[in-house]
């Protein structure tokens, strides 16, 4: 299977579908999500689904008008939404990180499972990859990416030792890499901690958290109010985003405040709290163990 929705009911649930309504799905990936979101559209219902991924192009629904599949990083939201001439729509999906079958496709290397090629591009078409990464950034710049994407403690010895590799000969497989930093990682947290450095690699590669940033801006442009957000986070990077952006419209978390102390946002929170997969969900799909999902509303407020 290319991949297992996780908290499909939930999610869909939490856009609150209308019938006749424009919703997009921003990450297309096996189409699971977007499946359930047109089984619950009526004929005049529309869904747009965005993928920069080749491959998710091969689990397109075929002869279905209602829905429209949009070949690009979803960054591009609110020009894509232009170009096909919708001025609102009335959900927005998004599940982030990566799918189950980017870490199973091995030649893809976002996995340390497998001895690869060190890519690690989710549009495999353009762009730095992740031996590039590796083999061209200076020491400090590795140092700051594996703290901040990946929170190691120890991202100054891990950044000294791919350097010291690299000088010896070019890391370019995940073979290449796991050499070069496994003596750094305790045994006891070594999968742990390996997944760290992967995890920080590809967000860089991919620059997902600009992304996400100019994503979520975009959805407070083309939702109409009343309209849905349902994001799923994996990490404590992205699922921080989120949650300040819901609660502020800002990606600091500030809430602005009127003259008379009320406050200044532009979504209501639908959940308070993040809703979490079942433990019979996360022993059928291990992705969803570290899922959080938060849904908001957007305000009347003016933007």
């Amino acid at each position: 299977m290319y991949h297992i929705p996780v908290l499909l009911q939930p999610t869909v649930d939490g856009l609150s579908i209308r019938p006749d309504g424009t919703y997009v799905d921003v990450t297309f990936g096996g189409g699971g999500h977007s499946r359930e979101i047109l089984r619950r559209l009526g004929p005049d219902g529309r869904l747009y689904s965005f993928d920069q991924d080749a491959d998710a192009e091969q689990n397109v629904p075929e002869g279905d008008e209602r829905f429209t599949f949009v070949r690009s990083n979803f960054r591009y939201l609110a020009n894509w939404m232009r170009y096909y001439g919708v001025d609102a729509v009335d959900g927005i999906l998004a599940d982030l990180g990566v799918s189950s079958h980017h870490f199973d496709a091995e030649e893809r290397g976002f996995s340390f499972r497998f001895d690869a090629p060190l890519d690690m591009r989710m549009n495999g078409r353009a762009g730095l990859t992740a031996a590039d990464l590796v083999n061209q950034y200076g020491e400090e710049e590795l140092a700051h990416i594996l703290y901040l994407y990946g929170e190691l403690k120890n991202s100054r010895r891990i950044a000294a030792a791919l350097v010291k590799a690299r000088n010896a000969a070019p890391l370019l497989t995940t073979g290449d890499l796991l050499e070069a930093v496994r003596p750094l990682m305790p045994r006891e947290r070594e999968k742990k901690d390996l997944a760290r450095v992967f995890q920080a690699l590809r967000i860089e590669v991919n620059h997902e958290m600009d992304a996400l940033q100019e994503m979520l801006q975009a959805a407070l442009k083309v939702l109409r109010p009343g309209g849905r957000l349902a994001v799923l986070t994996y990490h404590s990077l992205e699922d921080r985003m989120v949650k300040n952006f819901i609660r502020s419209g800002r990606m600091d978390g500030k809430v602005e405040q009127d003259f008379f102390g009320r406050k200044l946002t532009p979504w209501r929170a639908v959940n308070n709290k993040v809703i979490l997969p079942s433990q019979e969900e996360q022993e059928v799909n291990p992705r969803s163990r570290s899922a959080k999902l938060r849904i908001a509303e957007k305000t009347d407020l003016p933007q």
